[in-house]
Order: structure tokens, then C-alpha cells, then sequence
């Protein structure tokens, strides 16, 4: 029987993702509120992080002098563990408070898409669920090139890439807790409703939230950098950033803004940058 390899590990991380989104799909049309498939998709690299840490695990172990160095080698792969539970399981908990607060009312996308999809929207929609899911593969590149190759010294190259990948992670996650956290923080004041957010971050960008979302993930493509093949890893936070900026994030939001808040949110797009942090600028 063969070791398991990468392709192995994509298999099995492909079983896991199915399994979990058809899950999350027969809960969410039972429970009418297909929005929890972004609570689930956050929450669920967690576990795929410890499938690839305990199956390169049991790799090591059936190695020639099997397991001589396991420990090391295991101890190795825990700090890129512990940053994806730490970030999966708080960007998860994030989302159940706020589609708690909001259930049994659906997320404006899904409710739009039941729109479009009328009575195919079962179909399409576990469809679209098994999409994320294969999403969360792909994107967890980074951290299947460290887990198979993980960096043992903190030196040179793989210490520069160790550290600046740890600085990033932890700049975003940080980052991204501040934004979230002044956001709520200004909608609860009812004197506030229908008012544009420019308070900390939200003065600098207009969706500081997904610049720190981005950072972090461009943490875990440098912390790849240090393992052989590492530069794959940088598909994460390449593909990441297109997601935010081109697709689901920034314009989807800026639409439902604009609709909300007309004429004020206008004038936010003319003095802040939509993404990256930058300096106010005058209407």
C-alpha cells in the first residue's frame, strides 16, 4: 500500500468537504436559511487541517525507522495548525452570532438566489454548497504543502518565511477582530441607523474587514513558502483576493450599500479606498 502522498491527501480532503456540505445542505433546507453554508464553510477548515496533521502523521510513523523523529516532525506542524483553528474558529463564531441574530430572515444573497433559481433552487444550491466545498481544498493548498514538508529550522530562508508568514497571520487576524468589532459597535447605536461607518479602520478603507481577511491568508501562502514547492501555496491568497475584490466581496457589498444608504455611501466611495488602507481623500 502506498504512503499517503499529496493526491492522496486532496482525496481525502474531498471526501471530508463532501460529506460536510451535504450535511450542511439537508440542515439548512430543513431549518430554511441557507446562509449557515458561511458558518460551516469557515468553521469547517478546522477539521481539515487536523485530517492532513494526523494523516502526514501516520505517514511519518510507517516511514523507514518508523517514527524515529515523529515527534519532532508532528511538533513542527503545530504552530500552522493552531493559526488556521485559531482563525477558522473565530471568523465561524463571528458568523453563527450574526445569522443567529438574524434567523429565521435569510441572508439578502441566498434570498436572491431563491429568487432567480425558483424551483430549482435545491439542485442549484446543494450544487453550490459542493462548489464551496471543493473551494475549501483548494484553498487549503498552503497548508498541505506544510504539513507534508513542515520547516524544522527558524534560520535563514525558511526562519524569514516562518516568521514574516506568523506576522502577517497575526496582523490580519488582529486587524480584521478591530474592524469587526467597530462595526458592530456602530451599528448598534440606533442615533446612527442609515449612516456610513468611518470610524477606525472604516476610515482608511471601506472593507478593512477583507483586507485583514486577505492578509491573513497571504500569511499562510508565505508560511508555505518555507516548505519544498511552497510557492503553490500562493494560490490561496491569490485566489483569495479575487474572491474579495472581484466576485462576492467588495462588489456585492458596495451594491447592497449603495442601496441602503444612497447618496452618503456615494460620497464614502469618492474619500476612501475600497480596499487596501490609504489615507482619506477629499470629495
Amino acid at each position: 500500500m502506498n504512503l499517503p502522498t499529496p493526491l492522496i491527501l486532496i482525496l481525502l480532503g474531498l471526501v471530508f468537504v463532501v460529506a460536510e456540505m451535504v450535511s450542511t445542505f439537508l440542515v439548512a433546507r430543513r431549518l430554511q436559511n441557507f446562509g449557515i453554508v458561511d458558518i460551516i464553510w469557515s468553521a469547517g477548515f478546522t477539521p481539515l487541517v487536523f485530517l492532513y496533521l494526523l494523516a502526514t502523521a501516520w505517514q511519518d510513523r510507517l516511514l523507514p525507522a518508523g517514527g524515529s523523529d515523529l515527534q519532532g516532525a508532528l511538533i513542527s506542524r503545530l504552530p500552522l495548525t493552531f493559526m488556521v483553528t485559531l482563525w477558522s474558529l473565530r471568523l465561524g463564531l463571528h458568523l453563527l452570532i450574526r445569522v443567529r441574530a438574524h434567523h429565521p430572515v435569510e441572508d439578502v444573497r441566498y434570498a436572491q438566489l431563491r429568487k432567480e433559481w425558483g424551483a430549482q433552487t435545491d439542485r442549484k444550491m446543494l450544487g453550490f454548497f459542493l462548489l464551496q466545498g471543493a473551494l475549501q481544498v483548494v484553498l487549503s493548498a498552503p497548508w498541505l504543502i506544510s504539513s507534508l514538508r513542515p520547516p524544522t529550522e527558524r534560520s535563514g530562508w525558511v526562519g524569514g518565511c516562518f516568521w514574516l508568514g506568523l506576522l502577517l497571520w497575526a496582523v490580519g487576524i488582529l486587524g480584521e477582530s478591530l474592524a469587526d468589532r467597530q462595526l458592530a459597535r456602530f451599528r448598534a447605536d440606533p442615533a446612527r441607523r442609515g449612516q456610513v461607518c468611518q470610524e477606525g479602520f472604516w476610515r482608511y478603507s471601506r472593507h478593512p474587514n477583507y483586507f485583514c481577511e486577505w492578509l491573513v491568508w497571504l500569511g499562510y501562502g508565505v508560511f508555505a513558502l518555507a516548505s519544498p514547492w511552497g510557492w503553490i501555496g500562493l494560490l490561496a491568497p491569490a485566489l483569495m483576493y479575487h474572491f474579495l475584490v472581484n466576485v462576492t466581496g467588495v462588489p456585492m457589498t458596495e451594491a447592497l450599500s449603495v442601496k441602503s444608504k444612497g447618496e452618503a455611501y456615494r460620497r464614502y466611495q469618492q474619500t476612501t479606498n475600497a480596499f487596501f488602507p490609504g489615507p482619506p481623500r477629499r470629495g
